[in-house]
Parts: structure tokens; C-alpha cells; sequence
């Protein structure tokens, strides 16, 4: 009972082989230039005119199918293309001339299946040999009544004509046979009886007739054509003479006009030329005056630069350290007035509350202390006025110094206009106007006369051991 299964499978794989083998042993093929007629069974075909019937074969082009076994059988019928030669011989024409003619042309079994089935049953048993036997014959027939309906002439000049006939004549037999008709062509004519050649003779006699003719004419109309183009070419030939005089005499009109108008430009031209540098002259001379003044005007506004800067410079040096000294001597003998006040006002309470006995003494001191500041107060300020005096004199050395160092740094001064010592003794000058205006400015700083300070101080003469003591005067 286990190999029930196994029996079962390997027999069904057995009928499915022979099945398989069967169906490959009666699958035919053909390749595109053959159609397979296979043949018993009945099938339904379309004629050319839409009529349906029914025969016993069925067709592929091309491909392959199945064949029953043992209920079709199988023929090949070839699709190719056949050439067939025809040859024409002793054939009268229309005018009665004979002739012998040769022709060839391509034919094949129908592709239009209509037409392919009346190829089938027309030339199946008989093959290729039996296409191209039967297409020889008909186009035999065809071209020879050709041949008969037109003349020798017409054939010769007119091979296209006669062949587009034959076609014409033929493929109705051919598409009644099942064949088609790709191309014929005539391929030579002769006769026996030098027709065609006396028809060649007269037309070369002709053609040289007309080449004689054509060449005299061409001649002559040369000879015409010549002279009328010498004639031309003479007439030409002067008229461009005469343009070319006329174009001549123009142009040297135009020159001579050209180099008037030159002449008067460059005189134009050289006289404005020397107007401009004329100009120019007036305007250097100009801008040469400019510089000079501005050089002057630079050199003034040089110099009072300086002359402010000094005057800082000693507000600076004098006036301020002065001012600053004061200043400081006041606070100061103001700070000691207070303080002594404060002392005697303590000494003055301590008094009162030891009795009112001492308030005389203490009176007394007060006084005299108020006293003593006071004298204090004014010799200070005699010793101020006296101290910056002092200072004054001694810092006026610096301020001559400071003056006259900038001059010691300039490495070169030019001077515009005037000698080389004038010039050299106006600078030494300003430096000494500006000392000689130092005792101006000290007293428009702080007030005190140099001057009138410095003729008090000094004795008269023959009195130089005479001691001063600031009230003379």
C-alpha cells in the first residue's frame, strides 16, 4: 500500500512526458519566407471580393503551430521572390516590322491572404519550379501582345512605357494565380532586318544635321553677340574715361579746396597757439605772484602764532606761579589771623571764669595779638610784592631763552625779497622786540611796573653802595 503513491506519480510523470514529447514532436515552425498549409481540418476563408467560404487547410506565415497527430498533415509553400527571364523572339509590331525582344521580371506567391489562398491551391504540389514557370509563360503572352499594340519606335524611345504596360496587361492573370508581379523591365530589342539601325542611322544624320546647323548658329550669334559686346565694351570704355576725367578734375577741385581750408586752420591754429601760450605766460606769472604772497601771508600768520604762543608761555611761567604764590600767603595769614583768634577768644573765656579781674589782661593781649597780626599781615605782604619780583627777574633769562630757541632748531630759513643781511637783521630784531615787550606784558599780567620797580631799586649815580630798602621813590 506505501507504493501506491509512488506507482501512481511515476505514471503520471510518464504521461506528462510522452504528452510533452508528443506536443514538441508536432509543434512545425517555418521561418518568414514560407507559410505552412496545414491540411484536415475544415476552415472559413475571405475571398477578395468579401465572399466568405470554407476549405480544409488552414495557413501560418511565418512562426510556428501545432499539428494534431494522425489528423493533420503539413505542407511548406515558399513566400521568396523568383526571377524569370523572358525572351521574345520574331515578334511583329503595330507597323508590321519585326523584332526579337528580352525582358525580366521579379514575382512571389501573394503576402494578402485572399490571394495567398488561391496561390496555396494553385502551386502547393508544384513548388517554386512551378511559380516561376507559370509566371514566365503569362508574362510571355503579355509582353508579346504588348510588342504587337505598339511601334518599333515607340518601344525603343519609351521602355518605361511599354514595361508600365506589360505590368498592366498582367497582373490581373497574376492576381487571379495568386502571385505578384514586384518589377519588369525591358531589357534589349533587335531585328533581323536593320530596321533599328536605319532608324539610328537617320537619327545621327539628324543629330549632325542639327549639331551643323546648331554650331553655324552658334557662330554667328557669337560673331553678334561679340561685336555687341566690343561695341559695349568701347562705349563703356570711353564713358568710364570720361567719369574717371570728370572724377579727376573734381577731385583736384576738392583738394585745392581742401588745402585752402587747411591753410586757413593751421593760421587759425598758430595764431590761437600763441594766443594761449600768451595766456598761460599771464597765468603763470599770476599763479607765481599767488605763491609769493601766500609765502608772506603764511610767514606773518607764522609769526603771530609765535607771538601768542610766548604770550601763554609766559602766562604760564609768571603770571600763574605768581598768582599761585599770593594766593597761598593769603590763605595762609588768613588761616594764622583765625587761628590766633580762636586762641585769644579761648584765653578770653578761660579769663572770664577765673574772674573779672584778669578781663584788663586779657584785653591787653588780645590787642596786642590783633596788633602783632596785623604787622604780620603787611610785612607779608611787602615780602610777596618783594618775592615775586624776584621771581620775575630771575625767570626773564628763561623767556629771552625760550624766545630765541626756536631759531636755534630751524635748520634753514629762506627769505623772499629783499638782501641777504637786511633780512638776517630783521629776524635778530623781532627776537629783541619781543624782549623789550616783556616788562609791557609782566605788567599787563600782574600789575607791577618792571620798569618803575627796577629805577627804584637801582641808586643814582656815584650812590651804587647806597642800601635800598623799597621806599625810595
Amino acid at each position: 500500500m506505501a507504493l501506491l503513491p509512488w506507482i501512481v506519480g511515476a505514471v503520471v510523470l510518464v504521461v506528462v512526458l510522452l504528452f510533452f514529447g508528443l506536443w514538441a514532436f508536432n509543434y512545425r515552425k517555418v521561418g518568414p519566407n514560407q507559410v505552412l498549409v496545414i491540411s484536415g481540418r475544415t476552415s472559413t476563408v475571405l475571398e477578395v471580393d468579401g465572399r466568405e467560404r470554407t476549405v480544409g487547410y488552414r495557413l501560418q506565415v511565418g512562426g510556428g503551430t501545432f499539428v494534431m497527430p494522425f489528423v493533420e498533415t503539413v505542407d511548406v509553400l515558399p513566400l521568396e521572390v523568383f526571377s524569370i527571364s523572358v525572351h521574345c523572339p520574331e515578334v511583329l509590331t503595330a507597323k508590321g516590322v519585326i523584332i526579337s525582344a528580352e525582358a525580366f521580371g521579379q514575382v512571389k506567391a501573394a503576402s494578402e491572404e485572399p490571394l495567398l489562398h488561391r496561390a496555396v491551391e494553385n502551386f502547393l504540389s508544384k513548388g517554386s519550379s512551378g511559380i516561376t514557370s507559370v509566371a514566365q509563360e503569362v508574362l510571355d503572352g503579355h509582353m508579346r501582345a504588348a510588342l504587337g499594340m505598339m511601334a518599333v519606335e515607340e518601344i525603343y524611345s519609351d521602355r518605361d512605357g511599354f514595361a508600365a504596360q506589360v505590368r498592366k496587361t498582367a497582373g490581373e492573370d497574376f492576381a487571379r494565380l495568386g502571385l505578384e508581379l514586384l518589377s519588369f523591365a525591358l531589357k534589349d530589342i533587335t531585328d533581323s532586318q536593320g530596321y533599328l539601325q536605319s532608324l539610328g542611322a537617320r537619327r545621327i544624320a539628324e543629330v549632325k544635321r542639327d549639331a551643323t546647323l546648331a554650331q553655324a548658329e552658334t557662330e554667328r550669334d557669337s560673331a553678334i553677340q561679340a561685336s555687341e559686346y566690343r561695341k559695349q565694351g568701347d562705349v563703356a570704355r570711353l564713358a568710364a574715361e570720361t567719369e574717371l576725367a570728370k572724377a579727376t578734375r573734381d577731385f583736384e577741385m576738392q583738394r585745392a579746396d581742401f588745402q585752402a581750408a587747411v591753410n586757413v586752420k593751421r593760421a587759425k591754429a598758430d595764431i590761437a597757439y600763441d594766443l594761449e601760450r600768451a595766456k598761460l605766460s599771464e597765468e603763470l606769472k599770476k599763479q607765481e605772484y599767488t605763491v609769493r604772497l601766500t609765502e608772506k601771508q603764511l610767514a606773518a600768520q607764522v609769526e603771530e602764532q609765535e607771538i601768542v604762543r610766548r604770550e601763554k608761555e609766559l602766562e604760564a611761567t609768571v603770571k600763574k606761579p605768581a598768582e599761585a604764590m599770593s594766593t597761598q600767603a593769603r590763605l595762609e595769614a588768613e588761616a594764622d589771623a583765625y587761628r590766633k583768634e580762636l586762641e585769644a577768644k579761648g584765653r578770653a573765656a578761660g579769663v572770664r571764669l577765673e574772674g573779672a579781674a584778669h578781663a584788663d589782661v586779657v584785653r591787653a593781649e588780645g590787642q596786642a595779638e590783633a596788633e602783632s597780626l596785623t604787622k604780620k599781615a603787611e610785612a607779608f605782604g611787602r615780602y610777596n610784592r618783594a618775592a615775586m619780583l624776584e621771581m620775575m627777574v630771575k625767570v626773564m633769562p628763561d623767556l629771552a631763552r625760550a624766545v630765541s630757541e626756536p631759531l636755534s632748531k630751524v635748520e634753514k630759513i629762506v627769505m623772499v625779497g629783499g638782501a641777504e643781511g637786511v633780512q638776517a637783521s630783521k629776524i635778530t630784531g623781532q627776537v629783541t622786540g619781543v624782549l623789550s615787550q616783556l616788562p609791557t606784558l609782566i605788567e599787563s599780567l600782574t600789575g607791577i611796573d618792571l620798569r618803575r620797580v627796577i629805577d627804584a631799586k637801582l641808586p643814582p649815580a656815584g650812590h651804587a653802595d647806597e642800601p635800598t630798602d623799597g621806599k625810595r621813590g
